[in-house]
């Protein structure tokens, strides 16, 4: 059985989530949480009769602080990391992951996101593509998906998997929205791993913000006509030479129009912009198209 666990980011509902899952070899997480909300997962740990000691194992989809920032915190108390190669050295040096995020975020990043630690080598496991880990009554697979980030991982349990941020963001019964940050924004790519989750004849998704959803079909069918409409957004802003500053608060007015016009209210459109900041994705979208524009020449 899987436990949803909302980590209350913000102090907004459903907006950044953590799994359990009770396993033959010890309790284990999909995803931490930024450090911030450790607190949070404390407390919802304990709805279960469990501390964070009590962890053995934490499956992260990716090394983003919204998804992984706590994992330092659980592994300081014994638990096991699982990660792609590619985020195994943020997470044993995260000074240059840390750097970064704070001259994005400069003052607001404590508040944000709380502390990252290094995490010592001996207790991160890197996992291959279609690799599984068996912890007794539970076997999760790691499909290596790129788009969202180049070191993303899917994990699938049985006929369900926690797909990180490569399936979307959806809160509610609101828009289906790709989260598309800086660097690593790549369509084709992240239109490729869509379709291996496809090809998985998964019957549900457990989305990191947020929850589970069922219609798995038609959620990346969604997912993907707006992750290309979004992208097509940006190109004339992009091939007029437009910065961030200038079209962020017209990405935002677009965004926010498609989530009224799904029926959204002030309380959703702020969950979307806590789990999926506008004007990240405006970064991330300028880059892929600069990174498109360099492979052609």
């Amino acid at each position: 059985m899987v436990h949803i666990l909302d980590l209350n980011f913000q102090q907004l509902p459903h907006t950044i989530a953590a799994f359990l899952l009770l396993t033959d070899q010890g309790p284990a997480l999909i995803e931490t949480g930024p450090h911030s909300t450790f607190p949070e997962l404390r407390r919802q740990l304990a709805f279960h009769g469990l501390e964070p000691a009590d962890i053995r194992h934490v499956f992260l989809s990716h090394i983003h602080l919204d998804h992984a920032g706590a994992a330092w915190a659980l592994a300081e108390t014994g638990a096991t990391i699982y990660v792609h190669p590619f985020g195994a050295r943020h997470l044993m040096q995260p000074e240059r992951l840390l750097n970064s995020a704070r001259r994005i975020y400069q003052d607001q990043m404590d508040v944000l996101w709380g502390d990252m630690k290094a995490i010592p080598a001996e207790q991160i496991r890197t996992t291959g593509h279609e690799e599984s880990i068996d912890l007794g009554n539970v076997r999760l697979c790691s499909w290596h998906t790129p788009g969202h980030a180049v070191h993303h991982i899917v994990w699938q349990l049985g006929d369900a998997a926690f797909t990180g941020d490569v399936a979307g963001v959806q809160i509610g019964n609101g828009i289906i929205a790709p989260p598309c940050p800086p660097p690593d924004i790549h369509v084709e790519d992240w239109q490729q791993s869509l379709g291996l989750i496809r090809r998985l004849q998964l019957s549900k998704l457990y989305l990191t913000h947020f929850g589970a959803i069922t219609n798995v079909s038609a959620h990346l069918d969604q997912l993907e006509e707006r992750l290309l409409s979004w992208a097509d957004w940006m190109l004339p802003y992009f091939e007029k030479g437009a910065g961030a500053q200038e079209i962020t608060p017209l990405f935002q007015e677009f965004v926010q129009q498609q989530l009224r016009e799904a029926g959204a209210d002030e309380m959703v459109i702020r969950q979307y912009e806590a789990a999926n900041p506008s004007w990240m994705s405006v970064e991330g979208l300028l880059r892929y198209w600069a990174k498109k524009k360099a492979e052609t020449q």
